[in-house]
């Protein structure tokens, strides 16, 4: 297939889910650890579509909604102050903390801007040397490569105006800490494919065989999560816990060999804590002390920061595959996008938002919906 339409064919998907409905034999339960993969099979209505012993649950894939608290605590502290430029991606400015939001804080005064680049952060730090400019780095491996070229662009550049807020996170320790508890169900994953496109998948494999569960590397259009599912299942079916790749047009098993390099060259491996899951060891990014002087929390003093996630938000449930959005209490009455407990009714990767844009407690689903955008 070469274009995008054809990934969305309904005759297609429609042969694939008859495949899937015959394939399965048993009751088996898959996760998927990507926020747009989330959002196509809510939009799509895969998972009311596939076999009712097929169980599809939504994992900590939304890099914005495992971005603990404490970490927007720092960035509406350093956002605040009158010397500072904050740029973010636009997803962030409607995450809530434990005192408002981004956008109260420039409502109030400061110079918070939407940014479509990190390296947008660097040219405005060029033009306005009398500031402060900070960028929040938040993301997966997927984004990892261009703040790291940031951080080293900057370098290069000699700025001394310009640092990082860094909350990037790893993919395999979340899988990991899901699959470890001691009720876990998950037996089969669908990875994100634009995380295996940069960093490869080579790391899945020993978690595949550790925990004997099935992982996929897929993409994100219906006929790829379909497909991806499929294979799942035929390996879960045969008994088998290897790692395929489906996102073949895409992945390779090595990965970006350039993206490593920069991201090996600017971050090292740490500890992080996440949203739902906690303190996660080896789970993070942080910049490596040949680039500290980039470092947001060290020039501003914030890494002491803390809060407290809100009782009422059950976002690290649904962040754990424990509960549907539907399923807590407060999701489409206290949450809502215009009054949001927690990152994943906001985020455009979030499964909570996902549930209320698609209306998943009333919409119809059929097969042609599929075929839509």
């Amino acid at each position: 297939m070469k274009y995008v339409d054809e990934y969305r064919d309904p005759q297609l998907a429609q042969c694939l889910l008859a495949k899937i409905r015959s394939s399965v034999t048993r009751p088996w339960t898959i996760m998927e650890v990507c926020g747009g993969q989330t959002h196509t099979l809510v939009r799509s209505g895969i998972d009311r579509l596939v076999p009712e012993d097929l169980r599809l649950i939504h994992g900590p894939g939304c890099p914005v909604c495992v971005t603990p608290l404490e970490m927007i605590e720092r960035a509406l502290a350093i956002a605040a102050r009158t010397d500072v430029t904050f740029c973010s991606f636009g997803d962030m400015l409607r995450v809530p903390g434990a005192n408002g939001d981004l956008l109260r804080v420039r409502a109030a005064g400061g110079d918070v801007r939407i940014v479509y680049s990190p390296l947008d952060a660097v040219r405005i730090a060029q033009r306005q040397r009398d500031r402060q400019v900070v960028f929040f780095a938040v993301g997966f491996e997927t984004t990892a490569p261009a703040t790291a070229l940031t951080a080293w662009h900057a370098k290069r550049l000699g700025l001394r105006n310009f640092s990082m807020l860094v909350a990037h996170v790893l993919v395999p320790p979340a899988m990991e800490a899901v699959l470890s508890t001691p009720d876990n169900q998950v037996q089969g994953f669908l990875g994100a494919g634009h995380v295996c496109t940069v960093v490869g998948y080579e790391d899945y494999q020993a978690l595949a065989d550790r925990y004997r569960v099935p992982i996929v590397v897929t993409g994100f259009e219906p006929v790829d999560l379909l497909e991806g599912i499929l294979l799942i299942v035929r390996q879960l079916e045969s008994g088998q816990h290897k790692v395929e790749n489906q996102y073949a047009r895409s992945a390779r098993q090595d990965g970006n060999g350039e993206a490593r390099k920069i991201i090996e060259e600017v971050y090292e491996v740490c500890d992080r804590p996440w949203r739902g899951l906690g303190p996660l060891p080896r789970s993070g990014l942080r910049l490596r002390s040949s680039f500290a002087q980039f470092d947001a929390e060290l020039r501003f003093d914030v890494a002491a920061v803390t809060a407290v996630e809100p009782s009422e938000c059950r976002g690290g449930e649904v962040l754990q595959g424990r509960i549907r959005p539907d399923e807590c209490a407060a999701f489409g009455s206290h949450c809502t996008p215009d009054n949001p407990l927690g990152a994943p009714m906001v985020s455009s990767e979030g499964a909570c938002a996902a549930y209320w844009k698609y209306g998943r407690s009333s919409q119809p689903i059929s097969i042609i919906s599929i075929g839509r955008k």
